[in-house]
């Protein structure tokens, strides 16, 4: 089969269903059973007419294969769609190629280790019919889970980004689960950007949004995807997605440290050696303020260097995922 680029668009003149379940998938072979099969329980008996659109985001394990064999054996039962990557591209990427293949009125971001449980999703999407008002119903933690080191590490990014974020916010412990309309998912597309950072994203196009409160199940199996290192540069990345803030820091070293050396200068003219009478030797100062203002010029060029590097990467117009394969239960 050819291989596809994330140029491709939908076909949405008509809604398919009443909701696509968007559910990205890395190393989840020994999770995609039980999901399915409690999605399907769930969404059959509540009479919604649903998709699921799993994407494989180049997973390791036989992810690839577990989905192909449900696929055959789900033909003329359920709607399925399975959308495999060339390699791995990352979840953000994940989410944006669902959201393309999506055919429902509204669509809902799950994850497969039914940490995030079918029928909170059912409970998230009824409250988005019954309130015509709203746009997104997202779900956030209502006690977390975590280590302390975690939750500071977390809480810290909350604080940071919507302290420095250029005119939106991001409510803290807010996630990546959440069931929203059609419209707010023409708004995503309609920003084809390599580098995504999909809570920043949902908050930058706007549209009304309700927060529900859950408690995330445990992992069925497997282990976390995300190390501490990920998380990290995953933050620094919407951070610098949603800010010009860093850039600003090169003018606020430059001031102080004009300042600084004009108050040590007149420091050392007036009262080490006009009034003191002290011979300053010359070496030590001089090595001191080289090294100091290397540094200051060493942080500034790394911070512009950064933003360089992702308009760099902006402009080579690369897709943002392959789709080695495409799989589907209506062909």
């Amino acid at each position: 089969m050819p291989q596809e680029t994330s140029t491709s668009y939908p076909l949405w003149s008509s809604d398919t269903f009443d909701l696509s379940l968007v559910v990205p998938c890395f190393n989840e072979e020994r999770n995609i059973p039980l999901f399915f099969e409690t999605a399907a329980k769930t969404f059959d008996e509540a009479g919604i007419s649903y998709e699921i659109v799993f994407v494989n985001d180049g997973s390791t394990d036989g992810t690839m294969r577990i989905l192909k064999d449900l696929v055959e054996s789900e033909r003329g039962k359920h709607h399925i769609q399975a959308i495999g990557f060339s390699r791995n591209f990352g979840k953000e990427s994940a989410l944006y190629a669902g959201i393309q293949e999506a055919r429902g009125a509204c669509l809902a971001f799950i994850d497969a280790d039914m940490q995030q449980d079918p029928a909170i999703a059912l409970k998230m999407y009824r409250y988005l019919c019954d309130h015509d008002e709203c746009d997104v119903v997202a779900a956030y933690q209502a006690e977390r889970r975590e280590g302390f080191m975690l939750k500071l590490f977390k809480q810290a990014f909350y604080r940071t980004f919507n302290g420095v974020s250029d005119d939106i916010d991001i409510p803290a412990d807010m996630s990546d689960f959440r069931v929203f309309r059609r419209d707010v998912a023409r708004a995503l597309l309609s920003m084809p950007e390599y580098s995504r950072f999909s809570k920043g994203l949902f908050a930058w196009v706007g549209f009304n949004t309700y927060a529900m409160p859950y408690t995330p199940n445990q992992r069925h199996e497997g282990q976390s995807k995300w190390s501490f290192k990920k998380l990290f540069k995953y933050a620094m990345g919407g951070i610098l997605s949603f800010t010009t803030w860093p850039l600003k820091i090169a003018i606020w070293i430059g001031g102080i440290a004009a300042l600084g050396s004009l108050l040590y200068l007149l420091w050392v003219l007036i009262v080490d050696y006009l009034i003191n009478g002290i011979a300053i030797p010359g070496y030590p100062t001089l090595v001191c303020l080289i090294l100091l203002f290397g540094g200051f010029q060493l942080l500034v060029l790394g911070i512009i260097g950064e933003y360089l590097a992702r308009t760099y990467i902006e402009g080579k117009h690369r897709p943002i995922y392959i789709a080695k394969e495409r799989l589907s239960t209506e062909r």
